[in-house]
């Protein structure tokens, strides 16, 4: 029962956000349009938002923008109840006043960068290399050790203390070099700020990502949705959105981006390559309940590839890589078999993975989301919204059931987790927004809607049980009565 009214109820929270006809409509009705204004000084259009009164925006009829005071919407997103002011090719952006963050305006300043001395798929081959090397290290210094006689052992091991202060020195001259390159390599994040080690570039991963790309594509060649479809038309127009609200961005400006659909309606998923290759799986497009939602999760995935989180965590795990050779070697030199060796090897691998490499991938998913949700905002769409997405997205996983898997487990946050750091950071989103001269937000926030419907569930739910209790005590009296009756006639 509590299933199916939260089925529901679910469907009642995604019909107030949009109108009846989906996400996809051939009825297109916009709620504000953009009008051009005569061009400035420099060249560059000007833009106004001309009143809702002004223009009367017929939901079948593309407005012209040849004549003065009218709006070219020749490629219309439609609206939902909260719009989002999608535009079209024809349609400017409001250009933002200042090149300003919330939490005040960062420069992008980095640090004199070494060459790579070898590109990463080198360096892919050499990695499993590099663990060989150190179990062969680490065995072979075991099995020394074995070989050894007593006197020799005793006689290494007063060598060892004559010559420990040669060691130390050595030990902190290879420290110093580890410490050169890492802080040598370091730059700050764009747009965040934060602090990251980045040994290899986007450009490096250009064979990588060309290999991964003609990968997908062989994968998906026959479910990859054609550009005449909506569906595909819809992403693009919000992709090419995003992009163009973003271009004071050096990164977004660079970004040359193509859109591809697939049509795999099981899968909720999206993600864009380095090389600015964005795949949308249309079961994504069936979760989100309009387009501020979709408009968010592009943008998430957009940062991604203009903060190079690819290239940041290869060059994280291979510099990690460099410095568990030494635990690994001692692993195989201290345990007395190689099965033990194994098991140690294997719990080595384990405890990197859940405490280094996880959290990690984690606080980029984190980083990825404040972006995101920053290009969105100065894309003029409702990022409230955005929330929204990660709660239906909990309450879909309750309704089939999915396993809940802890988050330090996970390399991504919770769904409830990531919508209460997106509750944190609206606000600043909602001031970005309006330094960016965006229309008003609707009066209703879509956070009020779905907590609104979720309490009207669990009242509904409530209301259920007490009469299916009440009814199952009246049926047990019925029936308690004629079993004592025809008792008292057979007696």
């Amino acid at each position: 029962m509590m299933t199916m009214e939260a089925a529901r109820i679910l469907w009642i929270s995604r019909l107030r956000l949009l109108p009846p006809n989906r996400l996809i409509s051939s009825r297109l009705t916009p709620c504000r349009c953009y009008i051009n204004a005569p061009r400035g000084p420099n060249g560059a259009p000007r833009t106004r938002l001309l009143p809702p009164a002004a223009v009367h925006c017929s939901p079948l009829t593309s407005i012209s923008s040849a004549a003065p005071g009218r709006c070219s919407l020749t490629n219309i997103i439609r609206g939902p109840v909260y719009t989002s002011y999608i535009q079209s090719s024809g349609v400017s952006c409001p250009p933002p006043r200042t090149l300003t963050y919330p939490g005040g305006s960062r420069s992008i300043r980095t640090t004199s960068r070494l060459n790579v001395l070898l590109p990463p798929h080198i360096w892919l081959v050499i990695k499993p290399l590099q663990k060989l090397f150190a179990i062969i290290l680490g065995r072979s210094l075991r099995n020394w050790w074995k070989s050894l006689p007593p006197n020799k052992r005793q006689l290494f091991k007063e060598s060892v203390r004559r010559n420990k202060w040669k060691l130390t020195v050595g030990a902190g001259v290879l420290g110093f070099v580890v410490l050169l390159f890492y802080f040598t390599n370091l730059e700050e994040t764009p747009i965040t700020g934060r602090s990251r080690l980045l040994v290899f570039r986007k450009e490096d991963y250009n064979l990588l990502t060309s290999v991964e790309y003609e990968s997908l594509m062989e994968e998906f060649k026959d479910v990859l949705l054609p550009a005449e479809d909506e569906r595909y038309r819809l992403v693009q127009r919000i992709v090419q959105h995003l992009i163009a609200c973003n271009q004071d961005l050096p990164e977004v400006s660079r970004l040359q981006c193509t859109v591809h659909i697939v049509d795999k309606p099981e899968v909720i998923n999206a993600y864009v390559l380095p090389n600015g290759q964005v795949f949308v799986f249309t079961g994504m497009l069936n979760a989100v309940a309009d387009i501020n939602q979709l408009t968010f999760i592009l943008g998430h995935e957009l940062a991604h590839a203009i903060l190079e989180h690819t290239a940041e965590k290869a060059s994280v795990s291979h510099f990690l890589d460099f410095l568990l050779l030494i635990s690994l070697a001692m692993i195989w030199a201290i345990c007395p078999r190689d099965s033990l060796a194994v098991v140690g090897q294997w719990i080595h691998s384990r405890l990197r993975e859940y405490l280094f490499e996880r959290p990690y991938s984690r606080t980029l998913e984190a980083e990825a989301d404040k972006v995101g949700l920053q290009l969105a905002a100065k894309a003029c769409v409702d990022v409230r919204a955005s929330s929204v997405f990660w709660k239906q997205m909990e309450l879909m996983d309750t309704l089939v059931g999915a396993p809940r898997v802890p988050e330090w487990l996970s390399t991504h946050p919770s769904h409830e987790n990531r919508a209460e750091h997106l509750d944190r950071l609206i606000p600043k989103a909602v001031k970005l927004r309006e330094s960016c001269d965006c229309p008003d937000l609707p009066p209703v926030d879509p956070r009020l809607v779905f907590e609104m419907s979720m309490k009207q569930m669990l009242q509904k739910h409530r209301d259920s049980e007490n009469r299916e209790i009440s009814g199952a005590i009246g049926h047990h009296r019925v029936d308690d009565g004629v079993a004592l009756t025809a008792v008292a006639k057979g007696a």
